[in-house]
This record gives structure tokens, sequence and C-alpha cells, in this order.
């Protein structure tokens, strides 16, 4: 009788582990099966930028003003701001400006006078670098300094900004391109592209 019981008992295992029938009293055997289901394929990881960066594949079209042309990115909002055009998209900004100036923009004045105006005018200014750089359109005084975004309309939130702003001069005439965008965002080539595809008509 010992020996019929110990076999039924046995043969009850065996058809449970065959037919992954519930002898079990957890949840490892189902879980387990579950899991094993569906790991086929491993989904494509979502690729993940900094806040504030330019896709690679962004185009640009040309801006024409009186007498200069600038590539800005395409699909960009565009907008008027006092004597200044703005092209924006989320947390970056192209901004083009045109005044008269008897005189080319040196880097002394820059540090002496729009250095200060600025101060005035940014929100936690820092960091100001002057210097004189050559780009494909022609010399240039470069203003690299950071300053807080305005804040968001909707949730009032606040982006620590990175500013490029290139003075260029011929003949009494001075364009300002100012580039901005969060300062942890990669944009060194886009910008490098804006601010090199400047150039007089």
């Amino acid at each position: 009788m010992a020996r019929a019981h110990t076999l039924a008992v046995v043969s009850f295992t065996l058809l449970a582990a065959v037919t992954g029938g519930g002898c079990s009293t957890g949840t490892t055997g189902s879980g387990a099966a579950h899991a094993s289901a569906g790991t086929g394929s491993a989904p494509a990881p979502t690729e993940s930028n900094p806040p504030g960066d330019i896709p690679d594949n962004q185009a640009f079209v040309a801006f024409r003003g009186s007498d200069f042309t600038v590539r800005v990115p395409e699909g960009w909002a565009r907008s008027t701001q006092g004597a200044a055009t703005v092209f924006t998209d989320k947390l970056n900004a192209v901004r083009i400006s045109e005044t008269t100036a008897a005189a080319a923009p040196t880097v002394g004045a820059v540090t002496n006078e729009v250095v200060p105006r600025l101060r005035g005018q940014v929100t936690k200014f820092a960091q100001p670098q002057v210097s004189q750089v050559g780009r494909k359109g022609g010399q240039a005084v470069l203003l690299r300094y950071q300053g807080d975004s305005a804040a968001d309309p909707v949730t009032g939130k606040v982006v620590r900004d990175a500013f490029e702003r290139y003075a260029f001069h011929r003949g009494g005439h001075e364009v300002d391109l100012t580039l901005s965008g969060p300062v942890n965002a990669d944009n060194v080539d886009p910008w490098r592209i804006v601010s090199d595809s400047f150039t007089w008509r």
C-alpha cells in the first residue's frame, strides 16, 4: 500500500511539472513564465538629450537683412522685438539686430559699454568673456556670458542660459547676432553654422 502511495505522488509531481499545473504555492513559476515570454527582442533605446539640444539633422534657411544674409534654423518661430528679429524654438533663440555705428566694435568698447548695459538687463548676468574672432563673413567681436532666461509663462520655470553675441561691422552699419540656449546643451556645431553663415551683401 505504501508503494502504491509513493508511485501516485511521483506520478502527480511529474504531471504537474510537464503541464505547468497548479501545485505551486507561490507565484515564482507563473511569474518566470510570463517574464520569459515578454523578453523577445529588447526595444531600441530612447535618445536622451539635455534640454535645449538642437537636433543634428536641423535644417537652416537664409534670413536677409538690409545688406547681409545669415542662416537661421528652419521652422523656428519668428517675432519682432523692437528693432530686433528673433527666431525661437523651445529653449533656444537667435536674435538679430541692426544699428548704425561710425566705428567698428572693439574688445575694449564691448567690455566698457556693452557688458555694463547687459548687467542691468540680464538677470544674474555672469562670466563675460570678450574676444576678437574671425568668421567666414569677416571679423567680429564675440561676447560670451551667462544669465537667467525669462520665466516660462505657464510653468514659471527659469533656465540658466549661455549666450554668444557677435558684433559685425561694415561702413557705419553694425549687426549684432546673439545666440542663446541652456548652459548644458551641446549646441556648439549649430551655433557655429549660424555665426559662420553671416555674410555682407
